[in-house]
């Protein structure tokens, strides 16, 4: 039994790591492009929600020692998986300090031409 489990274990590292590989190159291929990087920062939020909500939910422990096992295995590997948002401070600290007075002149273009 413990042998499967290692290699139960074993192919969904695989499995991980293949995924992994694929979103690294995916954002490679992104890279610059922030409208991109953001549907699929979406993406994952939208993935990790349905599997949350999902088939982990459906997969919770029904006693309190596989509880207790579930909750060990939390504390050691990590804690809890969470996908944090980027707070607007920190988006706007990556912002230039001043924008440049052509940007100025469309942006007041744009609201002008919006009332």
């Amino acid at each position: 039994m413990n042998d499967n489990k290692n290699l139960e274990s074993g192919e969904l590292s695989c499995k991980l790591q293949a995924i992994a590989t694929v979103v690294y190159d995916a954002v490679q291929g992104c890279q610059g492009d922030s409208v991109a990087l953001l549907a699929m920062l979406r993406q994952l939020e939208h993935l990790h929600r349905e599997i949350r909500d999902g088939v982990f939910q459906e997969s919770l422990p029904v006693n309190r020692r596989q509880l207790y096992s579930l909750l060990k295995d939390i504390e050691s590997e990590g804690g809890w998986p969470y996908i944090e948002r980027m707070r607007l401070q920190a988006f706007l600290a990556n912002l230039p300090q001043e924008a440049p007075a052509e940007n100025n002149y469309e942006v007041l273009e744009s609201d002008r031409s919006c009332g």
